[in-house]
């Protein structure tokens, strides 16, 4: 699918043509360099490898700095491949949230969600809790139970849900609607929420 790489900026909300409130997200969908064109000849696929968000060359790898150098455009912080453009690009070309966008487009949105810490089991897996709060009911409310039979298989079996680290993980939400495309500052109104931090790097797919 082609997409763009961007920036989630935070959330705000817009009125409808019949005066709802839509909560929306802003994000700052490129500008993008192509900085490298795969084809099916050389690499048995054909993509566009694009980039986003210069940085400086003392922060630059040699072969990161080589690859950029080769497309004649500054290093680039994010690079993100995509199938699937439709207009013929070469390298260096930058593309737009306009060129790719418009108003009423669906798009998915790939992040990182938040990330949660140690989190239990009610929290992180929608347990409801074990038992009443009544009829001696002490202090396990919001306790697992059990996790495996003591006799066999004698073990706590693989993928047993249980407390643990929650979010920090790549999320992709699908189709949002686009409700606004703003061209001279880059940035798309996309309707509902988007996973990860303000600031977080996001990838949007047509």
């Amino acid at each position: 699918m082609p997409g763009l790489i961007g920036k989630k900026i935070g959330m705000t909300s817009v009125f409808s043509a019949e005066g709802k409130n839509i909560p929306c997200t802003v994000i700052e969908a490129g500008p993008c360099v192509v900085t490298q064109i795969k084809t099916v000849e050389t690499d048995g696929y054909s993509s566009l490898q694009l980039g986003f968000s210069e940085k400086k060359e003392k922060h630059t790898t040699k072969p990161e700095l080589g690859h950029a150098k080769k497309a004649g455009v500054a290093p680039q912080r994010h690079l993100v491949e995509f199938k699937g453009f439709e207009n013929e690009y070469k390298l260096g070309d930058a593309i737009a949230a306009a060129d790719l966008f418009e108003e009423a487009d669906w798009v998915d949105v790939v992040g990182t969600s938040k990330g949660k810490g140690f989190q239990g089991v009610v929290k992180r897996h929608g347990f409801g809790g074990v038992g009443q709060s009544t009829h001696g009911q002490h202090n396990r409310l919001r306790a697992p139970g059990s996790v495996g039979a003591a006799s066999y298989p004698a073990k706590v079996v693989k993928g047993m849900r249980m407390a643990g680290r929650m979010g920090g993980d790549k999320v992709t939400v699908q189709n949002l609607q686009v409700l606004k495309v703003i061209p001279e500052h880059n940035l798309l109104l996309v309707k509902g929420s988007v996973p990860g931090a303000k600031g977080s790097i996001v990838i949007i797919n047509k």
